[in-house]
């Protein structure tokens, strides 16, 4: 077993000082954007007022403070990609401080059951046999990860492919349920770009002396055990044709299931809710709006039940695109139900960039155990608090609150920090990017003006003249680049791209910002000029190459092409390309963690970065490469301002030195380099950093996950 130090944070960014094991000069925050991913499961204690527990798909897991009205993140500590997605969250309801956490974010990598007893401030982890997707079909559904209410020790997971397990020692280690049925696996055919995913177990609910399981198959999906879990039966009278999503228990018995016709949540054309009486067997359907709904075919996806008042209960539809997803309220047990979405308040002030969405992927709602009138829903970009529930009763509006401040789970694609202007533009993974003068604030005039695209996915700007900025996205499911002459406030599209694809592939700017070359997925190299209208082909250039602009030159453009390890330059603008030196083969010409980058104010000067090669420098336009040592990885490197005395910027590297994987830090142009993170500070996958060139120090983070982080040496 590993031990992680999760360090607490305060809402304004500042981290505590509690359990450091390393030893550092900075203190790290969030880039203020607030919410931008799914939060797939909201876990609320039934003992402790206000104590409330969220999970993401690849954001890792947070902890609400009522009283500072933020998000404490919790997974702070954990390092890579792995463990970023959460797949469930338990919570023993006999004590207040202990939390678990099943994470594990595709099939395909490690999963681990963590265990924590301060509320998540530090965890254990144990490595376990079987798999998980945190950020696969079915996400959402849940929760997989029980506690036993009469005996802490003792909990149970559901598994996607692998059955059901159970821990005798509060999780510390973990044996398969040989007696848990054979059930066939129903795989969700519109899985969230990985083809048909298993789903498996997805519900565990304790209600002694039975334990009831929920599988996300289409036949009998709901079973029982009354001697512990060692034997299984299929409850009798149980509706079939849908999948359960979401399982919860009434105080008067009752149990209530959401159902829909796929997992999730990438389609869902059909559901319903049911409830059952244990004691009677009696089955009864009571779902709110039958599907389709005005020609929407839609499913349900999550139901919850007042503590106070087991008639009073809230259901959320999902995929309900027309108009939009609804939360719908009962006070008879689901005789009737009123919709609370349809007339509401949003107060979008705290987030505005979310005024243009739609509440959408409803996955999770709780009712607060202990104020019947507040109630908090998931969506695909953050969470929704309401207030005043009862106002309904009367037919009056509800008031909802975006309470996502702290809880930042946008997935940074692109990262640039000009010389002049807003400090830093970001591109963001479904929600655009921002323009952030201020990085302790979400923008107030939300994403980018003008055009907008679903994703920004490559941002560059001009070595000489940065107020001319390009970017990369896709918008209407059409890649398209725009650029910028006046910082990024606003914006023009250039000519549709010369290849379409899924992505809108990378971007060079010219040091005039003149010239743009385009790298297109698929496709080959193009270029266009600020005259131009139409893309050209740039000569002697391969497709998938990486491409850099020299950042005093106008006319210099350099490439590195991975799978013959050759270094091209051009000095006419991009038009031709010729073979200027030759570095390292790239095995199997895989482009992952690839950049090739100019050193602004220095002609000639070049970064190759390969994600599993190391750090090359080039003095002279790439003719040569130096490898830089003792360099191991190097998965993205960028550029601040100097020290004082130096001329040379300085470099910023996310990698490992020495074997040892961090935030890297040199002032000398690489000769030697200083870790400036530390084992509470890892944010999962570090995919692209830059510093700033007018603040000395700050480094910029984009992570796999958790937002935009920046780092400022600690002031004395």
């Amino acid at each position: 077993m590993k031990y992680f130090a999760a360090m607490a944070v305060l809402c304004g960014g500042l981290f505590l000082a509690r359990e450091t094991v390393a030893d550092t000069s900075y203190q790290w925050r969030n880039v203020a954007i607030d919410g931008g991913g799914f939060v797939t499961g909201l876990i609320m204690h039934p003992g402790v007022k206000d104590l409330l527990y969220a999970r993401t798909d690849v954001g890792g897991a947070y902890r609400w403070d009522a009283t500072a009205r933020c998000w404490i993140p919790l997974t702070d500590s954990f390092g890579g990609m792995d463990f970023t997605g959460i797949e469930s969250l338990a919570l023993d309801p006999n004590d207040t401080n202990r939390v678990y956490l099943a994470a594990g974010i595709y099939e395909s990598t490690r999963a681990a059951i963590f265990r924590s007893d301060d509320q998540g401030r530090t965890w254990q982890e144990t490595d376990v046999a079987f798999k998980m997707g945190g950020n696969e079909s079915g996400r959402f559904n849940g929760e997989r990860l029980a506690v036993d209410p009469e005996d802490g020790k003792i909990l149970f997971f559901g598994s996607r492919r692998d059955g059901l397990w159970k821990s005798s020692d509060r999780g510390v280690t973990w044996t398969k349920v040989p007696g848990f049925p054979q059930v066939e696996q129903a795989p969700d055919t519109y899985g969230f770009g990985f083809g048909s995913t298993p789903v498996g177990i997805v519900c565990i609910l304790f209600d002694k002396p039975a334990i009831y399981a929920a599988v996300s198959m289409t036949g009998t999906n709901l079973f029982r055990s009354d001697d512990g879990g060692n034997t299984w039966q299929g409850v009798p009278g149980q509706p079939i044709g849908l999948r359960p999503n979401h399982l919860v228990r009434a105080s008067d018995g009752e149990l209530y299931l959401s159902y829909g016709d796929n997992a999730g949540p990438s389609v869902m054309t059909d559901g319903a809710v049911w409830k059952f009486n244990p004691k009677s067997g009696a089955w009864a359907e009571i779902t709110p709006l039958k599907s389709p709904d005005g020609g929407q075919a839609f499913g349900y996806g999550a139901v919850a039940v007042d503590a106070a008042n087991p008639q009073v209960i809230v259901a959320s539809t999902f995929c309900r695109w027309h108009p939009h997803d609804e939360l719908f309220r009962s006070t008879n047990g689901g005789a009737s139900w009123t919709p609370l979405l349809g007339g509401a308040h949003f107060d979008h002030s705290a987030a505005p960039y979310t005024a243009s969405r739609i509440p959408h992927w409803m996955g999770s709602v709780v009712i607060n155990p202990f104020d019947s009138n507040q109630a908090w829903f998931t969506t695909g970009y953050g969470v929704w608090c309401g207030t005043n529930l009862t106002m309904a009763d009367a037919g009056r509006a509800t008031d909802w609150i975006f309470a996502d401040n702290g809880l930042e789970e946008t997935v940074p694609l692109a990262l640039i920090s000009p010389p002049e202007g807003a400090h830093l533009l970001s591109g963001l993974g479904d929600i655009d990017g921002f323009r952030h003068d201020d990085l302790t604030v979400p923008p107030p005039t939300g994403s980018y003006s003008g055009p907008r695209f679903n994703s920004t996915e490559s941002l560059v700007f001009a070595g000489n003249n940065s107020r001319v900025i390009a970017r990369t996205g896709i918008t209407k499911g059409q890649p398209r680049a725009a650029v910028s002459e006046d910082g990024g406030e606003t914006w023009s599209l250039l000519p549709q791209y010369p290849n379409r694809g899924r992505s809108s592939g990378t971007i060079a700017l010219s040091a005039d910002g003149a010239t743009l070359v385009l790298v297109p997925r698929p496709g080959g190299p193009c270029y266009i000029t600020e005259a131009g209208t139409n893309w050209i082909n740039c000569s002697g250039l391969s497709p998938g190459v990486r491409v850099a602009a020299d950042a005093v030159n106008p006319a210099r453009f350099y490439a590195f092409d991975a799978r013959t390890g050759n270094v091209l330059a051009s000095t006419n603008g991009a038009r031709n390309f010729f073979e200027a030196g030759k570095t390292v083969q790239v095995e199997d010409g895989f482009w992952r963690g690839i950049t090739l980058s100019a050193t602004p104010g220095r002609e000639g000067d070049l970064w190759l970065s390969l994600q599993e090669g190391g750090l090359y420098h080039s003095t002279d336009g790439g003719m040569s490469f130096v490898k830089v040592e003792p360099i191991q990885e190097a998965g993205a490197i960028g550029f601040g301002k100097a020290a004082d005395g130096k001329t040379f910027p300085a470099l910023y590297l996310a990698g490992a030195v020495g074997k040892v994987e961090g935030i890297y830090r040199s002032l000398d142009a690489g000769a030697t380099w200083t870790q400036i993170n530390d084992e509470q500070h890892q944010y999962g996958t570090i995919s692209h950093i830059t510093g700033d060139p007018r603040v000395f120090g700050r480094v910029y983070l984009a992570t796999g996950g958790r937002g935009v982080i920046y780092g400022d040496e600690r002031k004395e």
